[in-house]
């Protein structure tokens, strides 16, 4: 509760003396009766000479209940509001075969590693990446063919426990690079998503709950395109002409080293570069986004941490308040005290001066 007129308070500072004053008047006003010395030697006292202070009383807690209410205290109801203009951000991740291969000196795979740096991408890692809070993020994976893992959503958890389960697939049916395809259906994913937005209408002359600040795609691929119906340049013209930026990243781009069996066991053998690193930049290019070459796994987490950089969401929190006048219940209240201050005074204790 709050006050307008809180000086209004210093009015009470004159209620003492009211009520000595009142106190007085009683004491003087009362006339001496013949023999109420012995009546008050005898002890007796009447309810009513018991209840002789009552009328003061009330008319000090009027006079206080009017002084509070020229004073006008306000209820207050006080909430708050966030509006976030985040990102649309559709991570397309490669799981063909391929990826269950080590990724540069190390002892994982590519899938070990890609997994988990777009865990932190998305949850944060407690150092460098902060996490993608309040952004609208979906996950799309794609062998020979693309599927949606995770819908786009503000709520990343189950999108979490999706990427977790990533694997490379197993069947051979299912092996391929389809990124024309897969790309082509993030697009698709984040103008559907801006659409669904954009029908979100201010209420009471606020923000939206979100806003799409930009529409952006992350594609890692350890490949070349060699499956689906839709040409990867194809895909980025169309996700350009929707205003998407993406950003690509070339899992194990360099000097691929694959490990073979031969007749004096294990041998790690140089094969060439299996990126197509020229697509991928030509497409980070035409769109406005940027290509990350991602042979080991620290530049595979430096790829999402400069992405992280680059792509920042903002979070606007308002405050609004509500308030409610109080005069007229505790000036009635004073008036009511007043009332019955007089009828007591006119009607229950009488006093004869």
């Amino acid at each position: 509760m709050s006050l307008a007129y809180p000086f209004a308070l210093l009015a009470l500072l004159v209620l003492p003396f009211v009520a000595y004053a009142a106190w007085r008047k009683a004491r003087v006003g009362a006339i001496p009766l013949p023999g109420a010395d012995g009546i008050a030697s005898l002890g007796v006292v009447t309810w009513r000479i018991a209840l002789l202070w009552l009328p003061t009383a009330l008319r000090v807690l009027a006079l206080t209940a009017l002084i509070f209410a020229i004073a006008r205290p306000q209820a207050s109801t006080g909430w708050k509001t966030t509006s976030t203009e985040g990102l649309a951000i559709q991570i397309v991740y490669d799981r063909s075969g391929s990826m269950a291969e080590e990724i540069g000196d190390s002892k994982e795979s590519k899938n070990e590693v890609a997994r988990r740096a777009l865990i932190d991408f998305v949850k944060g890692d407690g150092k460098g990446l902060r996490g993608r809070n309040g952004d609208m993020i979906g996950l799309i994976a794609f062998a020979r063919y693309a599927d949606t893992i995770s819908p786009m959503a503000r709520v990343h958890e189950p999108l979490i426990e999706a990427a977790a389960r990533l694997k490379p697939v197993e069947n051979r049916s299912e092996d391929g690079t389809a990124i024309g395809d897969a790309l082509a259906l993030a697009a698709a994913r984040l103008k559907r998503a801006e659409e669904e937005v954009a029908r979100d209408k201010t209420i009471d002359g606020r923000k939206p709950d979100f806003q799409i600040k930009s529409k952006i795609i992350i594609l890692m691929t350890d490949g070349q395109n060699n499956a689906g119906e839709v040409s990867p340049y194809d895909a980025a013209k169309l996700a350009k002409d929707w205003g998407i930026r993406v950003y690509t990243i070339g899992v194990g781009a360099g000097e691929r080293i694959v490990t073979i069996d031969t007749p004096f066991g294990k041998r790690r053998v140089p094969q060439g570069n299996a990126v197509d690193e020229q697509m991928l930049r030509s497409i980070a290019k035409d769109t406005g986004g940027a290509y990350f070459a991602a042979g080991d796994p620290r530049a595979l987490e430096e790829a999402y941490a400069e992405i992280d950089k680059l792509e920042k969401t903002k979070i606007d929190t308002q405050e609004h308040s509500r308030r409610t006048e109080l005069f007229m219940p505790i000036a009635a209240a004073s008036l009511a005290l007043l009332a019955l201050e007089l009828l007591i005074g006119h009607f229950v204790i009488r006093r004869v001066a």
